[in-house]
């Protein structure tokens, strides 16, 4: 059995904003793109998309998984940035876009990791594959397995390049996934991202996302082409506290998937707003806990709560919670207890549980008598 509590979201010394009628909300842009994904990282908002699920060969953003794989192993001690990687034929001999090293000579990871996603190295791609795994097949066998476990139910990896192969792909809702595991999950790493040039063997080359260059909030993520996949965006910007990715697949030049990434980036930061309702950890609800060796227990969220609304409406948020009537020892910490729900203009946009914020024990056997006696009454 549950009861319901209100919650209404004024929180005027934070937020002001007038009486009057909430912005409307345009459509979004329609792009020259297969497919295309705007979403809001911290609250998993979608505020445009195309095809999300349609199967497209990813090119050269595959090598975004190709990095997540080198961070975990940089992660587990299993490899070091100072680490020497010998470069092998295969990887020498690797067309498209390179950092030029030389075959038989030996390079830091550090290096390659610079050459990966800087320049887009497929020498370097598949120098750091070899390395870890052994051949690139095995590495291909990795970025599936992290691939499954993040979620990316509709991706196929071959190799660690992009280079084109018929069972080689991924969807726009995939590509989103990853690209917010690398920059929640890897922070420092993801600085690199931003960087506009670097220099190896005495050659300078250019980062290829143009955004880096165009707009200042804008700090990654990558680019990828091919003449089967056309011409492909994953970038990311932050405003404020507002950090959004945008998935633009399959497009006609280089210019047009920079145009259509920053018309989507720009339409989701000028429409919408990004808030942390409630934090995690944080007691919202005291509850009273029959027989336990405490009466009282805070219930909480076990992570942010996060939504994104069109701007000007925030004042029309409105939460309610959702709590088991009768709680009875022993509780664990983090078992849910009832539910918070945020709805904007009667709509329901996001529920999170209510989870216990520690544990309690049973009471002592007179507390628990006198706890079953009221019970009985109540």
């Amino acid at each position: 059995m549950i009861f319901k509590q209100y919650i209404f979201l004024f929180l005027l010394s934070v937020y002001t904003f007038s009486a009057s009628a909430a912005t409307p909300v345009p459509a979004p842009p329609k792009l020259a793109a297969k497919s295309f994904l705007l979403i809001d990282i911290n609250s998993n908002a979608v505020l445009a998309q195309k095809n999300i699920d349609q199967s497209i060969e990813p090119a050269s953003i595959t090598k975004m998984m190709t990095a997540y794989v080198v961070y975990k192993e940089l992660e587990a001690e299993r490899l070091t940035l100072n680490e020497l990687v010998r470069i092998s034929e295969k990887s020498w001999r690797m067309e498209g876009s390179k950092m030029f090293v030389e075959v038989g000579s030996k390079v830091p990871v550090k290096e390659l990791i610079r050459g990966l996603i800087i320049q887009s190295g497929n020498d370097a791609s598949v120098a750091l594959a070899e390395h870890i795994a052994g051949s690139e097949t095995t590495f291909a066998d990795y970025m599936n397995q992290y691939a499954k476990a993040l979620g990316m139910s509709n991706t196929n990896y071959v190799n660690s390049t992009g280079w084109p192969h018929r069972q080689h792909k991924t969807t726009a809702r995939d590509v989103a996934i990853l690209a917010k595991a690398l920059i929640n999950e890897f922070p420092e790493h993801y600085k690199l991202y931003s960087e506009k040039s670097m220099t190896y063997n005495g050659i300078k080359q250019y980062n290829r996302n143009k955004l880096l260059w165009r707009d200042k909030s804008i700090d990654g993520i990558k680019t990828g082409h091919t003449d089967s996949a056309g011409y492909c965006l994953v970038a990311s910007a932050k405003r404020g506290d507002m950090r959004l990715i945008s998935v633009v697949l399959g497009t006609r030049s280089n210019k047009a998937r920079t145009d259509q990434s920053q018309k989507l980036l720009d339409y989701g930061f000028r429409f919408y707003t990004s808030h942390t309702l409630y934090a995690a950890g944080k007691g919202l609800k005291d509850v009273r806990v029959w027989e336990g060796e405490n009466e009282n227990l805070a219930l909480g969220l076990m992570k942010d709560l996060n939504v994104t609304i069109p701007r000007g409406q925030y004042k029309k948020l409105e939460a309610s919670m959702d709590i088991d009537q009768t709680i009875v020892a022993p509780v664990k910490k983090g078992q849910e207890l009832g539910r918070v729900h945020i709805k904007l203009l009667d709509d329901e946009i996001i529920s999170m549980p209510l989870v216990a914020l520690q544990s309690v024990s049973k009471g002592s056997l007179l507390q628990r008598a006198k706890d079953k006696f009221i019970l009985m009454f109540e």
